[in-house]
């Protein structure tokens, strides 16, 4: 199919690499001349692990433009475009009226079929009230004759990004009429390498099922987390058998359910909240939304204090990892950067942080008001404390046995990623989801 990728942004510009891996032939259109003139000279216009190589080995199935009439030319116009939130917690569909009705202009000069894709999170409702009506008014055509509209959000994780769009749990289809979503489901099954589960359903119910899904997930999170502090608080206790355990019962499942730190990103928290904004401006409440916030927001203090209970006065504190999670450089809404502010406001001077790929975001999101090491050994050298706040691979292993006996340090293992070994009491390593009272040293 010809199809359009309308933002070529984290989740826009894999998507165009993906379908023209797949044989399609894909433009992608991004108001931003530097992304357009990227992905035009074969370089991809985000960081994402394997995009480069798809872009290279499909470079004469992409092209790039900043003109959104240029979609009318598609098959196939999905759009990828920010959807911010607002005052109350909800997204905002101002970025995505503007895409459509530049889009509509350009569908007004053809009169062959085209299938529109709102594939940016938006709030139950959004299509029906508002995007359909503008693309209608826009293009001058009618949805269900010659122009169809869909909603199909992706359900991805940065750093997973094309894997996960060739490798869905679910392909979820949101069809103002049956022909759209035939449309978008042939044009899905030629992508999707696992044979995934295809769920086709209304506009209004698909806008749902994509913010209950992470609503859903966000609150595994925290429950695993409340289960980390008492474990914490309880002799013998281990949060990673309570919840290996409990992931067992098919009515639960194992994934998301690790206990740690507070969830982050670009998306788990604000959808969380835009939940709970949609139960409060339909006239109702979302209490467990709400409370699912509640104990994310605490985990920062939670861990803060903890590491002000392991550092004497005038202690430094290392920050191992500043991204949201491993293999990205996104830090937006990240726990381990929540976690250095907090620390400043309990009164800690010197923070070092390293993160593999986001010092350099991380501490600019921080007013650069931290230490930027190159290394996670010279965070572990200019540290009394260190937390391993983001669970990179290479945090695995780190060089505590190259520190010698006379470096006393106290590691808090969030993710308990560090082996358990015997040793020595030069160290300590403190694994969260485990009695801190009893906490092991081990010299590695």
């Amino acid at each position: 199919m010809r199809v359009a990728v309308v933002g070529l942004g984290k989740l826009g510009a894999p998507l165009a690499a993906v379908l023209a891996s797949k044989g399609n032939d894909v433009v992608g259109i991004d108001v931003n001349p530097d992304a357009v003139r990227f992905l035009r000279e074969g370089r991809a216009p985000v960081d994402e692990p394997g995009l480069q190589e798809l872009v290279t080995a499909h470079r004469d199935r992409l092209d790039a433009t900043t003109d959104l009439a240029a979609a009318g030319d598609a098959d196939v116009t999905i759009l990828l475009v920010p959807t911010p939130s607002d005052e109350r917690g909800a997204f905002s569909n101002a970025h995505l009226l503007e895409a459509i009705s530049e889009i509509g202009h350009g569908l007004a000069s053809h009169d062959r079929y085209h299938t529109v894709v709102v594939a940016s999170t938006v709030m139950p409702g959004s299509c029906e009230r508002e995007l359909l009506p503008a693309l209608e008014r826009a293009s001058g055509r009618r949805v269900g004759e010659s122009l169809g509209l869909c909603y199909s959000p992706e359900f991805i994780a940065l750093g997973s990004v094309i894997r996960d769009m060739l490798h869905p749990d679910m392909v979820l289809i949101g069809q103002a009429d049956a022909r759209s979503g035939d449309v978008l489901q042939r044009l899905y099954e030629g992508v999707c390498e696992n044979d995934p589960p295809v769920r086709r359903m209304s506009l209004v119910n698909a806008e749902l099922t994509k913010i209950a899904v992470n609503t859903f997930v966000t609150m595994k999170i925290s429950f695993a987390n409340t289960l980390a502090d008492l474990c914490e608080r309880l002799p013998g206790a281990d949060v990673a058998d309570v919840t290996d355990a409990l992931g067992l019962d098919t009515r639960i499942g194992g994934k998301y359910l690790r206990g740690a730190i507070a969830y982050g990103g670009p998306c788990f928290p604000r959808d969380n909240n835009a939940f709970g904004a949609l139960a409060r401006g339909i006239g109702t409440q979302a209490p467990l939304a709400e409370a699912t916030d509640s104990v994310n927001r605490s985990q920062t203090r939670r861990l803060a204090d903890i590491v002000k209970a392991h550092s004497g006065d005038g202690a430094a504190v290392g920050v191992l990892g500043l991204s949201y999670k491993p293999d990205t450089g996104v830090v937006e809404e990240s726990a381990a950067i929540a976690l250095v502010k907090a620390l400043r406001e309990l009164g800690v001077d010197e923070i070092n942080v390293f993160d593999p790929v986001a010092t350099d975001a991380g501490s600019r999101a921080l007013d650069a008001d931290v230490h930027a090491c190159r290394s996670a050994r010279e965070v572990l050298e200019r540290s009394d404390v260190v937390v391993i706040a983001t669970p990179w691979k290479e945090f695995e292993r780190l060089p505590l046995e190259d520190l010698g006996e006379a470096k006393r340090l106290v590691v808090i293992d969030c993710w308990r990623v560090l082996p358990n070994v015997d040793a020595g009491d030069a160290i300590e390593i403190v694994r969260l989801g485990r009695p801190l009272e009893a906490s092991l040293a081990v010299n590695t």
